[in-house]
């Protein structure tokens, strides 16, 4: 999409976003994806805890035992890329942060179009890779939370400020929600990290990322390894653990080459640390219920 390559370009983009929200990111330097088994990090894993996944309704099955199973497509690239043949489930991602004694999950606004959206998404916990060759994914059911209002949404073509603010139908109560920013501005260079559902895979956490441009008010732009599906992921300071904004647009996602058995595959866009467009992130600060 256009919006990734020209800033000139950023109205037409935002249009086209309330159609496909899966927007395009990409790999800065080497891919630093983990899944949660490969992560050892004690504190990324109890952030990742306050993050979900969005996903369709249809997509996520209730079954006995207290367990529903989710549903998807999968991840289609190289048989020597990462993550190929896992499910792709997800079509956004959020987080879960408390405002003034009451809870609410946080995404892009390009994510949800407005309340039927909301109404038809289920926010996923848990939906994670926790032992390798998993190929199905159950989670608890109590994992699995409702839309019940479309709070805040903003997707404003004019300074580019992208949001989503819902209350669930009932409270999370077994884990943490997450703290963020409120004031003032990360600092260029800083390290971030970011975690979510590139692709709509299942939590992937990646890091070894700063800021690179923190000109405008209302978002950063990073060189966060992110991709569609990353819409709404929490992007975190690495030092404080506190959530600086919501990932929300960057650098196309993939592009085609020969792979391990000479023929043409899908495979991530590959840029340098200061190359390509960035990944931007709409910062907390500009929420504006919560100013």
């Amino acid at each position: 999409m256009t919006l990734r390559m020209i800033a000139a370009t950023a109205a037409l983009a935002f249009t086209a976003l309330t159609v496909n929200a899966s927007m395009d990111k990409v790999i800065y330097g080497d891919d630093n994806r983990l899944d949660i088994f490969e992560t050892v990090d004690a504190n990324h894993l109890k952030l990742a805890k306050a993050t979900a996944a969005l996903v369709k309704s249809y997509s996520v099955e209730a079954m006995r035992g207290g367990e529903s199973k989710l549903s998807g497509g999968n991840l289609k690239v190289c048989s020597d890329d990462k993550f190929n043949g896992q499910l792709t489930a997800a079509f956004c991602s959020g987080f879960l942060v408390n405002h003034e004694g009451k809870q609410y999950m946080v995404t892009a606004g390009h994510c949800l179009s407005g309340q039927s959206a909301c109404k038809g998404t289920k926010f996923v916990f848990d939906y994670a890779v926790t032992t390798p060759g998993q190929t199905e994914h159950m989670v608890p059911t109590s994992s699995v939370y409702s839309c019940k209002k479309l709070v805040e949404r903003q997707l404003n073509n004019s300074n580019s400020n992208d949001y989503a603010v819902v209350e669930l139908t009932k409270e999370v109560t077994d884990r943490e929600a997450l703290t963020f920013r409120t004031s003032g501005k990360i600092a260029n260079g800083d390290e971030i990290l970011v975690i979510g559902h590139p692709s709509g895979l299942p939590t992937k956490i990646a890091g070894d990322a700063y800021v690179r441009d923190n000109n405008s008010d209302k978002y950063f732009s990073t060189n966060l390894d992110t991709f569609g599906g990353n819409s709404g992921s929490a992007v975190f300071n690495a030092r404080t653990g506190e959530v600086e904004g919501i990932l929300v647009r960057g650098h196309n996602d993939y592009t085609s080459r020969r792979g391990p058995n000479g023929k043409s595959c899908k495979t991530p866009v590959n840029c340098e640390m200061d190359s390509c467009r960035g990944e931007d992130v709409t910062r907390t600060t500009s929420i504006e219920m919560f100013q």
